[in-house]
């Protein structure tokens, strides 16, 4: 084979990786009493489930003041071999996030922000936690 004939395969390749990825979109909090809860939904178009993702998500108030977070593994539980709540291969879930306050919510006017802390793959391969992209709806 010429390799003028390999360099073409091999860019739709990168093209093909390139696209895949994890991908989440969060919603707005619904705010009840003192707990909030975020409804996030993950698509994996990665060629591998993902087994396990841990997240700190923080409620906003307007000011930009960080009001309540919570920190917790919101797919499977960041033990090898769990396989109940993992997330396949191209597929897409949607899971809830609660996050608890000390007090009612003064206000309903919040905002979200998450940071994912691990994000395990099929085979305890890990993937770099700024690889996955967020879209945050605004109300």
């Amino acid at each position: 084979m010429k390799i003028s004939h390999f360099l073409p395969i091999a860019a739709l390749g990168f093209v093909l990786s390139a696209n895949a990825q994890l991908s989440v979109t969060i919603s707005p909090p619904k705010t009840v009493g003192q707990k909030a809860d975020i409804s996030m939904e993950f698509k994996n178009s990665l060629d591998k489930k993902v087994e396990s993702v841990r997240a700190v998500t923080f409620l906003l108030d307007e000011n930009g003041k960080v009001i309540a977070q919570a920190t917790r593994w919101i797919i499977g539980g960041g033990q090898a071999g769990k396989s109940s709540s993992d997330l396949p291969a191209n597929t897409t879930r949607t899971v809830h996030f609660v996050v608890p306050s000390d007090k009612p919510f003064a206000t309903t006017n919040l905002t979200t922000k998450v940071n994912f802390t691990r994000v395990v793959l099929e085979g305890g391969e890990l993937l770099d936690p700024k690889e996955v992209q967020i879209k945050i709806v605004q109300k």
